[in-house]
């Protein structure tokens, strides 16, 4: 009789068999017998086979057909302040409505990922432009943008929600935490950012000493994190779908936390705000083994490299740059290669070394005495 593996628990949950509960009951059984966990990925999923590409790209060209065939009608993108129609309204609302219908079928039953990562995206794009034509009658467009985009932001985090309590796909915490991204955004910058954040220099949109967008990004990035985290904490032993969502919500933290604090210590100059910038991605690399999650570590990689690259040019007087680059890419891959070959070890040395801390236990087992 074969052993049953962890990716086999999943398939198991994802075809209906067990419930997420009953799987990380067995799992943690099997983690408990065994000491030691049983994988040490970060499993997500974008596709499961060439078939869903193949019902991807069926609906890819299907949708497609469906805004053209709109748009040659005239209502794809409505004025909105001119007067309501209900052929506006119905055409969008129909897209919506068949978007959610395939879902039921693609998602729900056929567990298909990424056909239901393109029909929460075409959802999105439905509802939309739909939530901006009717507040186009509630608001002045032009004379309250920030209350226009807060508002929109509000409604289409509620309509992924919806989606999401019903499909339960965990991409669809991508586009919730975009919507808590431009909300954000509208909180902290003014109106005009809105329309010139995209152009200002990313060293000054993202230092906290002179932007205040930068404080928009980084309470925004606290707020993903504790989200994954708190997906994290429901799954420890990654079988289902809340550690997947989690996944998805520490990918939209990671830059907006890193991205934030970094760039504000690199704008401080040598010296003092170099150090901290080195202080802080050594912060960064123990919280990832702690949360054992790799994408605040992933961020961090070309901040690694221009400390790297500074370090090489203060040290090293030369005008070979290509040995100077050389040198930095070769640095640099050491430490990375390091940390992916020796994960699971530093991982269990880390934890085992920390004392007690409220949710400890909750975060994915390591290999214990």
């Amino acid at each position: 009789m074969a052993d049953l593996s962890w990716a086999d628990l999943r398939a198991a949950v994802a075809a209906g068999h067990l419930s997420e509960a009953q799987a990380a009951s067995v799992q943690a059984l099997a983690a408990a017998r065994a000491s030691h966990r049983a994988a040490e990925d970060e499993p997500f999923e974008l596709f499961r086979g060439f078939a869903e590409i193949f019902v991807t790209v069926g609906l890819g060209i299907l949708i497609a057909g469906a805004f053209g065939l709109t748009l040659t009608a005239g209502v794809l993108l409505p004025d909105p302040q001119t007067v309501f129609t209900t052929g506006v309204v119905m055409i969008y609302s129909l897209w919506a409505v068949v978007t959610w219908g395939l879902a039921e079928y693609f998602t729900r039953k056929r567990r298909m990922v990424l056909p239901s990562i393109l029909l929460v995206l075409t959802y999105g794009a439905s509802v939309l432009p739909l939530a901006i034509w009717c507040l186009g009658h509630v608001f002045s467009l032009q004379s309250s943008p920030k209350a226009v985009v807060l508002t929109l932001s509000v409604v289409m985090a509620g309509a992924l929600a919806a989606w999401y309590r019903r499909f339960r796909l965990p991409f669809t915490m991508v586009l919730i935490a975009l919507c808590g991204l431009a909300g954000c955004f509208v909180l902290f910058g003014s109106t005009e950012d809105l329309f010139t954040a995209p152009f200002t220099a990313f060293d000054e949109t993202m230092d906290l000493r002179n932007s205040t967008l930068a404080l928009g990004t980084l309470i925004f990035g606290l707020a993903a994190f504790a989200g994954g985290m708190w997906f994290d904490m429901r799954d420890p032993h990654r079988l289902g779908r809340a550690s997947a969502s989690g996944f998805w919500l520490h990918l939209c933290a990671a830059p907006a936390l890193v991205n934030t604090v970094a760039m504000t210590f690199i704008g401080m100059g040598p010296g003092l705000g170099y150090a901290l910038l080195a202080l802080s991605l050594v912060a960064i690399a123990l919280l990832a083994l702690i949360i054992d999650r790799r994408s605040f570590l992933t961020v961090g990689i070309g901040y690694l490299i221009f400390l790297v690259s500074w370090l090489t040019d203060a040290e090293t007087p030369t005008d070979n740059w290509f040995e100077v680059s050389a040198t930095v890419l070769f640095f640099t891959g050491i430490v990375l290669t390091a940390l992916g070959a020796w994960w699971t070890g530093l991982r269990v040395a880390l934890m085992r070394a920390l004392p007690e801390f409220p949710g400890k236990s909750a975060l994915p087992p390591y290999k214990t005495e």
